[in-house]
């Protein structure tokens, strides 16, 4: 599995990760990628007063992608070549140039203790794609992301110095219910307590106990990384906020 350590550093978030071995140091990228506002950690441009107090996002929702809302932040690194993100015909659509280039966009509005976060995406010819739950800037975060080598991988992310941070592996595998070449499914993560509970196409096949991280909160969003197959675009067709079930 490609993605075990990754570096951070593009905005508040910037990352490259390789095969488990070490944590090193990548070059910056570019900012770019994506037309969402940036993330709250970063102040806003203008100083213009709003005309009108906008309509609060809604806690649990869909996202279909049919258009820009505002409250996306994203982040790239690696690769010589930024991701151009876009939306296209009610799908987010990431195009990657390069090989080992990682694009992230987390959600701004909330964020969640207990959430199930879903996410139905296909990409080709090779990578890896995935959702995220209790980002925090300042504490870690939780990953699951599923490759198209037919293996899936959660991960803790944690920030061990400006621009860098490490991912421990909590747990990394094939799965029948994930087949190689293909890198079309739904996938949720059920982040409940001290638990993930991950699924793919709807159907449990883990849980896993994460009291050691100890993250309580933070914010939910979406993943997307290439290999080496080239080109690569991933497409979701949308991304599900909603009320912990199990």
């Amino acid at each position: 599995m490609k993605k075990l350590f990754l570096l951070l550093g593009c905005l508040v978030l910037n990352s490259a990760c390789q095969s488990v071995s070490a944590t090193t140091q990548a070059e910056p990228a570019p900012t770019n990628v994506f037309t969402p506002q940036p993330s709250a950690t970063i102040p806003p441009t203008s100083t213009s007063a709003p005309t009108s107090t906008p309509t609060p996002a809604p806690l649990f929702f869909t996202d279909d992608f049919n258009a820009d809302n505002g409250a996306w932040a994203s982040f790239q690194t690696g690769g010589a070549k930024l991701p151009i993100a876009r939306f296209d015909g009610g799908l987010l659509k990431i195009s990657f140039s390069t090989a080992h280039t990682w694009y992230y966009a987390v959600r701004n509005p909330y964020d969640y203790a207990d959430v199930f976060v879903r996410a139905k995406f296909s990409g080709a010819p090779a990578g890896s794609l995935g959702v995220l739950c209790r980002y925090d800037e300042s504490k870690g975060w939780y990953e699951f992301n599923a490759a198209s080598d037919g293996a899936y991988s959660i991960l803790f992310g944690q920030w061990l110095a400006e621009g860098i941070a490490q991912y421990t592996p909590i747990a990394i595998d094939d799965s029948p219910y994930l087949k190689k070449g293909v890198l079309d499914y739904e996938i949720g993560l059920l982040c409940k307590e001290n638990s993930l509970m991950p699924y793919i196409n709807g159907k449990l096949f883990r849980k896993l106990d994460v009291t050691r991280f100890g993250l309580s909160d933070g914010k939910i969003g979406v993943s997307a990384s290439s290999f080496d197959d080239l080109p690569l675009t991933a497409a979701f067709d949308w991304f599900k906020a909603e009320e912990p079930v199990e």
